[in-house]
């Protein structure tokens, strides 16, 4: 993991970000008194997503999700008001929401996990619901500004040089896949391990390449991209990732041998 992050890495930048983002957004919280700062640093946290295009969604879904949850809340107020068995069924029907919603829906998700964060902060301690409220949706609004603002600032200029080492690995993968296919060998389990493994390592070189050109694709200030050559790289792949596919999906053939002996077997000689 530490070699992930070393100097030069494309993901160190991202690093940064959320090491600045998320102490800044609890020092900003904590300056406007709020009561829960950690709220902004989660929210903050929350925000980092692959590149500045992809966090600028998650704005907009953190935003959206906890302002309705916020109204959730708030129209369950004279539910919760009963009784702490009530808050314990809220919790965990809410719960319940998070889990099922998170991964398809992050919008959605974060409409249950807010009323839920409430709800626990409630039973730690007697602040006024109103007082709650304010807090969450302030913690919202400081989290989300601060994480894009550090997205802004810290570039990720590095992402680039992601691109240049996934395709270098994409066309020597693709290269190495060539030659195996025309190698005169006749087929084998040895000729076949080597097809497959061939035919998994050009498949994950292509899927690095399509990710290291999206994720910085996404981000402001970058130089220009060499995308006519990846394009080009990963046309000439899927060619030839197809080739093996086809080439190991073939029933074997018998060596020229076999056919021979078969024939003499068939004609009685």
């Amino acid at each position: 993991m530490l070699r992930q992050f070393r100097p030069g890495s494309p993901l160190a930048p991202v690093g940064a970000r959320t090491a600045v983002g998320c102490a800044l957004a609890g020092w900003v919280s904590l300056l406007l008194g709020v009561g829960h700062p950690y709220w902004a640093v989660v929210t903050a946290a929350a925000v980092f997503q692959a590149n500045t295009t992809l966090s600028w969604h998650r704005v907009v879904q953190r935003t959206l999700g906890n302002l309705v949850g916020l109204l959730l809340f708030t129209a369950l107020l004279p539910v919760i008001g009963t009784g702490p068995p009530t808050m314990v069924l809220l919790v965990v029907l809410f719960q319940i929401g998070a889990e099922a919603l998170i991964t398809r829906n992050y919008w959605l998700g974060t409409v249950c996990v807010t009323p839920m964060a409430l709800l626990l902060a409630m039973f730690a301690s007697d602040t006024p619901a109103e007082v709650l409220v304010a807090d969450r949706w302030t913690d919202t609004l400081v989290g989300v500004a601060v994480g894009l603002l550090s997205c802004v600032l810290v570039t990720n200029r590095r992402a680039a040089s992601r691109i240049d080492a996934a395709l270098r690995e994409a066309e020597a993968a693709r290269d190495r896949a060539r030659l195996l296919l025309d190698a005169p060998a006749g087929p084998g389990p040895d000729r076949d391990g080597d097809l497959a493994r061939s035919r998994d390592r050009l498949g994950t070189a292509l899927i690095e390449l399509r990710e290291a050109l999206d994720i910085a694709s996404g981000e402001w200030w970058q130089p220009d991209l060499p995308e006519e050559e990846a394009e080009r790289a990963e046309r000439e792949g899927h060619e030839v990732l197809g080739e093996l596919v086809r080439t190991l999906a073939a029933p074997a053939r018998p060596a020229p041998a076999a056919v021979e002996h078969r024939a003499r077997a068939a004609a009685g000689g």
